[in-house]
């Protein structure tokens, strides 16, 4: 990838040689060769000297940017898309069971519940091999530390001729993270079909990019209605993304993961819109939100490589709680998925609230 560095309005570095070095529970540092530097144009006081011929930027005075081929990337970022396939691609651990690799955020080590769902997915569909999973339904009632792995046993409840149903437990120090239920078939020619249409909104080229810190994934918000602003204008409670991972394996069922893994991202989001005064800024500092429970049905199959219009609709929000019916098209329109989002926001009793670091 392309990195660049600017101070003051000025490019100060121009590299494709630049090195990305993870620390544990601190932000990642990218160093550039000191070839690729201009000095001259920097402060004393700019940049971090290394011995090995690199320097490393203070990335709070100096904007640091990745060019990974799609939208650029502020850095420091979380991480790449070939990180996400890899938490997702769980590996067997005996009969039944599944065990995944861990990469930490240092703003917030914290797993997302859709993370979740997306890695019982792929557990499921590896478990019944040749079945494709068409229902998921899964609860987070505690949550999993992002710095450790996770454990998914599986417990085939019935299989069938055409149908299969997996009952998912996620664990991580024995304790429960998250439960749920899982549906595969076979699949069968169509008796009927139809399917409801997609939103009217612009297409990806002419939408607004939102960076959120994966390289090799792209994001785009329609009219520009994604912001933690609070004092942005309020709308109506809908959100319309699309999000396209690029450089996948072909593997089906990791991309239905990845379609499940973004379920997450964005329900609240649309929740809090029409509310003058708040924003999604405030997530983590003055607000306890988090994702409780997720329903995914998947109509079709996943390509995740390709733009997907991710539709959410927040339904109602109160009693510290919000519901979002959801839906995910494919570029030409076809419906992908369909899923709901159960979700609270409420605010930090007195004196709790946390440092402000967000999650993936």
């Amino acid at each position: 990838m392309r990195a660049r560095a600017w101070w003051s309005g000025q490019l100060v570095a121009d590299s494709t040689a630049a090195v990305r070095v993870d620390l544990t529970n601190e932000a990642p540092v990218l160093h550039f060769p000191s070839a690729d530097v201009r000095f001259d144009l920097l402060p004393a006081d700019g940049l971090v000297r290394r011995a090995d011929g690199f320097v490393a930027f203070d990335h709070d005075r100096v904007r640091v940017e990745v060019f990974d081929g799609g939208d650029v990337k502020r850095f420091p970022t979380w991480g790449d898309v070939s990180d996400l396939v890899d938490l997702l691609d769980v590996r067997p651990d005996g009969t039944a069971r599944y065990v995944s690799t861990c990469r930490s955020d240092w703003r917030r080590p914290v797993v997302e519940g859709s993370q979740m769902l997306g890695q019982a997915i792929v557990a499921a569909s590896r478990h019944a091999s040749g079945r494709r999973v068409v229902s998921a339904h899964m609860v987070f009632p505690r949550a999993a530390d992002a710095r450790r792995p996770l454990q998914f046993d599986l417990d085939e409840v019935s299989a069938g001729r055409t149908f299969t149903t997996v009952g998912a437990r996620v664990r991580q120090a024995g304790r429960c993270c998250a439960t749920g239920t899982l549906l595969l078939d076979v699949t069968a020619p169509d008796v009927i079909r139809h399917a409801v249409d997609p939103p009217d909104v612009p297409g990806p080229d002419v939408c607004d990019p939102v960076d959120m810190a994966v390289t090799g994934r792209d994001i785009r918000v329609a009219d520009g209605a994604y912001t933690g602003d609070p004092d942005a204008p309020v709308g109506p409670p809908v959100l319309d993304a699309w999000v396209r991972f690029r450089d996948l394996p072909a593997d089906p069922c990791l991309h239905a993961g990845l379609l499940a893994q973004f379920t997450g991202h964005l329900s609240i989001a649309a929740a809090l819109r029409p509310h003058a005064g708040i924003g999604q800024d405030a997530a983590h500092r003055t607000l306890s939100t988090a994702i409780n429970a997720i329903s995914l049905s998947l109509h079709a199959e996943v390509r995740a490589d390709r733009w997907m219009l991710y539709h959410h609709q927040s339904t109602y929000a109160g009693d510290g709680m919000t519901h979002a019916e959801c839906r995910v098209h494919d570029e030409a329109g076809a419906l992908l998925a369909s899923f709901t989002v159960e979700a609270m926001v409420r605010p930090f009793p007195q004196g709790a609230a946390t440092d402000g670091r967000t999650s993936l």
